[in-house]
């Protein structure tokens, strides 16, 4: 199949999804993590709707951790697109002054997971759109694209429903909410493509720079802000970095890289045999896997 044919048929998925899953709930929402697959399904669901304005909000889940870059960038996108972004932050955990970088662990279940589900209790939205991919991580390919969470926001991977030939079961019970992925059958190289045909604005952090670094337990790590301490022996050195998923700052590893637009990436990325999540240090902590978080609510 050629790719702009593949490209047409995901688009018009994707955007199916959008709309029917619309049609069928009471106070919808749309997760933006300011990453380049949430700035593709904000594009998709602009399209779905087009020429009206998306008919619900977006929702940001702010841990106070992620790059400065992309706090600048989600102003510039409010603006330009005119959108309301409801950004929400645990303000209790923001109480506990959790360390990433130390307890990336606990970080991720006070700041995210239940920052996430106080968000979707207190706003009470029933349909949860999110830029999730199958191919992104082991976890993330047993979920269906309506994902069922059971009261309490726990996803049971036994308790999904088939989703043969594309037909979607959005019945639900009143203590259930939906997770829906409507680009969960895109790959990584179908986002990149999408991007450079549609010309979707992205954060820089995706285009290698010459940014201040430290290397830590083999690792890159950019130096956002005088939170990060400097272990013995750790120094700040400038290095051309980019990188390929983005996250709280402290837990997301770059990659040294030459590439500054999106075809360098794609060539760039054909060289690299491992996922783009294998940066993110919460993918890589087995007592606090990415199942046993989604279990627990995380998306």
């Amino acid at each position: 199949m050629k790719k702009s044919s593949l490209l047409k048929d995901l688009e018009s998925e994707a955007i199916s999804i959008i709309r029917d899953g619309f049609s069928k709930s009471l106070n919808p929402v749309l997760m933006y993590s300011i990453g380049k697959d949430s700035s593709v399904l904000l594009h998709l669901a602009r399209k779905a709707f087009y020429p009206s304005r998306i008919p619900f909000p977006l929702l940001h889940i702010d841990t106070k951790w992620k790059f400065k870059e992309m706090y600048a960038f989600k102003e510039k996108i409010q603006k330009k697109l005119n959108i309301k972004i409801i950004t929400y932050t645990n303000l209790e955990g923001l109480k506990k002054k959790i360390d990433p970088a130390s307890n990336s662990s606990v970080h991720t279940d006070v700041m995210k997971t239940e920052a996430l589900k106080q968000a979707i209790d207190h706003y009470k939205f029933d349909f949860i759109f999110g830029g999730a991919r199958r191919d992104e991580e082991q976890s993330r390919s047993k979920e269906r694209i309506v994902s069922v969470r059971e009261r309490k926001h726990i996803w049971d991977p036994k308790n999904q429903r088939p989703e043969l030939w594309n037909l979607f079961n959005f019945n639900k019970h009143q203590d259930q909410t939906f997770r829906i992925f409507p680009i969960s059958n895109w790959t990584e190289q179908d986002i990149w493509d999408y991007i450079l045909q549609e010309k979707i604005e992205i954060v820089n952090l995706y285009f290698a720079k010459n940014r201040p670094t430290i290397i830590r337990n083999g690792s890159i790590f950019l130096v956002d802000d005088s939170r990060l301490t400097l272990q013995k022996n750790e120094k700040i050195i400038i290095r051309k970095v980019r990188f390929r998923t983005l996250g709280c700052y402290p837990l997301t590893a770059g990659t040294e890289s030459n590439a500054t637009n999106i075809k360098q990436i794609l060539a760039e990325n054909k060289k690299i045999h491992f996922s783009e999540r294998a940066g993110r240090l919460i993918d890589l902590d087995k007592i606090n896997s990415m199942e046993i978080k989604k279990r627990d609510g995380y998306f």
